[in-house]
């Protein structure tokens, strides 16, 4: 059995020995990218006709006297043919006319139109009326805001009088410093027409004046006389000018301020146009008029 199984196997020779690869004789590369074929400029060509006409100032081509822009560059020529040198007409030089040279192409501003223009002429009148305005007003503005923030103080007139009085309450009660004395015409009703007038030897800027209605600051006495309502103040400054006020006083006990704000006063008078309470048994009184100025500390302020 064993010699019958040897017979059986079939020698195999050993595996020769590899032999190396050889290298490839192409290196591999990577895949190309195609170049596009460079664009050829081809030169203009000569032009027998156009050898003695006038250059152009971008190109420096000749070109025909009757043309208006380049056969090379089309850019305008300048200074040529007869339309260039023919001036614009007087509208045309009025309302936008442009003899700038023509922008290239993407850099050309935007188109403006017929209201554009408009718009431009209505802006340039407003902005000069507000300058004219603010030339005039200005200063006013000024002042008037510096009374507005100012401190305030008493400022007494030199003289009073008025147009008439009642016995014992004459005008000089007004100014007295004491809120139970009191003027009064010595007529009944509102006293319409009546005044008073307070004058100032040295020209005086005015600020605020407080005017107390009745015969007292009290409210228990405001039934023993009209009171005033409506009071027009005429004042008079150093150059000679008037100037007005309409003051409306309430229908109260005490003093009421109102603005003023004039400078280089001399003379202010204050007629009475129509009073509270006015009746036949009753005529109209006045406690107090007071008198306000800038303080003298605003200028060291």
């Amino acid at each position: 059995m064993s010699d019958r199984a040897r017979s059986l196997l079939v020698p195999v020779a050993d595996p020769a020995a590899h032999a190396p690869a050889q290298a490839p004789t192409v290196a591999p590369v990577l895949p190309g990218r195609p170049d596009a074929d460079r664009p050829q400029v081809r030169a203009p060509g000569h032009q027998p006709d156009i050898a003695n006409g006038p250059p152009c100032p971008w190109c420096s081509t000749p070109n025909r006297p009757d043309r208006h822009y380049c056969a090379r560059c089309a850019m305008p020529l300048a200074g040529t043919g007869e339309q260039s040198t023919a001036p614009a007409p007087w509208w045309r030089r009025l309302f936008g006319g442009r003899r700038q040279e023509t922008p290239w192409a993407g850099d050309r501003p935007r188109l403006r139109r017929v209201f554009d223009r408009i718009g431009t002429w209505i802006t340039a009148v407003v902005v000069v009326t507000l300058a004219v305005l603010g030339f005039v007003y200005i200063p006013d503005g000024v002042q008037n805001t510096r009374d507005h923030f100012a401190k305030r103080a008493p400022v007494s007139p030199d003289g009073i009088k008025a147009s008439r009085s009642f016995p014992g309450h004459d005008p000089k009660l007004l100014i007295d410093k004491l809120s139970n004395t009191w003027w009064g015409p010595g007529v009944s009703e509102a006293g319409q027409g009546q005044w008073v007038e307070a004058t100032f030897t040295e020209p005086t800027r005015l600020l605020d004046v407080i005017i107390t209605p009745g015969v007292s600051s009290r409210a228990n006495k405001l039934q023993e006389s009209a009171l005033p309502h409506r009071i027009l103040a005429t004042i008079t400054t150093a150059d000679g000018k008037t100037k007005t006020r309409d003051i409306v006083l309430d229908q109260g006990a005490g003093g009421q301020r109102r603005a003023f704000r004039v400078g280089e006063v001399t003379k202010v008078r204050f007629t009475i146009e129509s009073a509270h309470a006015a009746s036949a048994e009753k005529q109209v009184a006045i406690a107090e008029i007071e008198f306000f100025g800038p303080s003298s500390a605003n200028s060291n302020s």
